[in-house]
């Protein structure tokens, strides 16, 4: 049975989650409501919660109470990360996670094919319909005609977007992203807001981030988490004039 206050187009819903290590609550009845389609920026100073939140919303961690129901009714307090993956949720962390001695094409392939063994993927014929979107996600992140080239060769920023698509091959309706612009150029950093951009819509996207310019260039609602709890939300102009955030955050 839905939730009595989960409208037909939320795809994630965080209700009064806590979690506690060892006395320090982390996360302390952390709410939050996802759109299908919408992308949120989450911001917060250190310790915040914002680590454990994805932990949580994506089974590495079990809260101690609250609720996270994905998309109708699915609470995802009750399976493990690979089920969750399988759920149609994708996480993205900070460090790029691709086989450097594996062609972008090879990357892309494996993450699609993601139960089968390295050597077993690498070998299994795609479908037409694989292939059409492998090319779609090589044109998304910007990177078709490198397909051929291997993985170790790419700037730091072209991992990161490679990363991405290898999320976005397996079409989740919903991708959490951690601190993608960390170590990016600027340019590298302006074509990430876009790309994430382009995505929204098709996807429902969080990002977790502490880069002030690149959560601007994403244009987007922003939660701002103190101490395991929502402090506020809001557009990012209205959140810096927000007394409250200057000094928990931004007046660090």
């Amino acid at each position: 049975m839905k939730t009595a206050h989960i409208s037909d187009n939320t795809i994630l819903y965080v209700n009064g989650i806590s979690k506690s290590f060892d006395g320090f609550k982390a996360l302390n009845s952390l709410s939050l409501t996802l759109e299908k389609g919408q992308m949120r920026a989450i911001i917060g100073p250190n310790g915040a919660g914002k680590t454990t939140m994805m932990d949580v919303i994506t089974g590495k961690l079990r809260p101690d109470s609250g609720e996270v129901i994905f998309g109708e009714n699915i609470d995802l307090t009750q399976y493990d990360e690979a089920e969750i993956a399988n759920l149609g949720i994708g996480r993205k962390f900070q460090k790029p996670t691709v086989i450097e001695s594996l062609s972008l094409l090879e990357n892309l392939e494996l993450a699609l094919q993601g139960s089968r063994g390295v050597l077993q993927a690498l070998f299994h014929r795609l479908s037409g319909e694989q292939k059409s979107r492998i090319d779609e996600v090589l044109e998304l992140i910007a990177l078709p005609d490198r397909r051929h080239e291997l993985s170790g060769a790419l700037s730091h920023g072209q991992k990161q977007w490679l990363e991405i698509g290898m999320l976005l091959v397996q079409n989740p309706q919903l991708l959490l992203v951690d601190e993608p612009a960390a170590g990016m150029t600027d340019s590298e950093t302006e074509a990430t807001a876009e790309l994430l951009k382009e995505i929204t819509g098709d996807h429902s996207v969080v990002v977790v981030e502490h880069d002030m310019d690149f959560i601007k260039a994403l244009d987007t609602t922003v939660t701002v988490l103190h101490e395991g709890s929502t402090l506020t939300e809001g557009r990012l102009e209205d959140i810096q004039n927000d007394q409250r955030v200057i000094e928990v955050y931004l007046g660090r």
